[in-house]
């Protein structure tokens, strides 16, 4: 939509991850996993809408796929990130209220309290999902590559209820990695390695 992310060698951020979550839709589904893509077309969501549907599902999991960019156009190489702890402990429950679980026949005050209880608790089934990722892109993308999991307050993982991470693929404005993401084939690699970490993270 209206929100069309980084640009780099003829293509836009949301071009490239409306790719990547059609592949990784498919591989899922192929080993039998429901998924929910929270857009299948060129339309415009905002950070809030993506996981307030995750959340209202309720989904096992959250994985928003980004691609990245930077001033001097010369950083490259992937990375996934997790929340902060203040991310989870401050911004979470300032947003809990546009961001509720559905809990059927439960108190809607006792159903905060599980929602901050959930938020907090994920953390660690986070982390595990970032290190599968990077793992998983590493294995494909080469170690040169791997710039580590990382902690942030990113917008569109606040008030996730399950465990949540934001992967940046690479650069797309990087003028080598950036003609690199537009190639099929290393749309392939990427998918791979995105579905392999999710597959990994359900099978624990």
């Amino acid at each position: 939509g209206s929100n069309a992310g980084t640009q780099g060698a003829g293509m836009h951020e949301k071009q490239l991850t409306l790719i990547l979550a059609d592949r990784v839709a498919a591989k899922l589904r192929a080993k039998g996993i429901t998924v929910e893509l929270t857009r299948t077309s060129d339309r415009t969501l905002t950070l809030r809408q993506r996981t307030a549907r995750a959340d209202e599902l309720p989904a096992d999991l959250f994985v928003s796929i980004h691609a990245n960019a930077s001033p001097t156009r010369t950083q490259r190489g992937f990375e996934t990130f997790v929340l902060t702890p203040r991310g989870v402990d401050v911004d979470a429950r300032a947003l809990r209220a546009d961001t509720r679980t559905t809990r059927p026949n439960v108190d809607p005050e006792i159903a905060l309290v599980l929602d901050d209880v959930e938020r907090g608790s994920s953390q660690w089934e986070s982390a595990d999902l970032a290190a599968r990722m990077q793992r998983a892109l590493r294995e494909r993308r080469g170690k040169d590559g791997d710039r580590g999991v990382r902690q942030d307050s990113q917008h569109v993982l606040l008030g996730a209820t399950m465990p949540a991470v934001l992967v940046e693929v690479g650069f797309l404005d990087h003028p080598v990695e950036g003609k690199q993401l537009t190639d099929p084939s290393v749309q392939a690699q990427l998918a791979d390695a995105i579905s392999q970490a999710i597959l990994e993270q359900l099978d624990d």
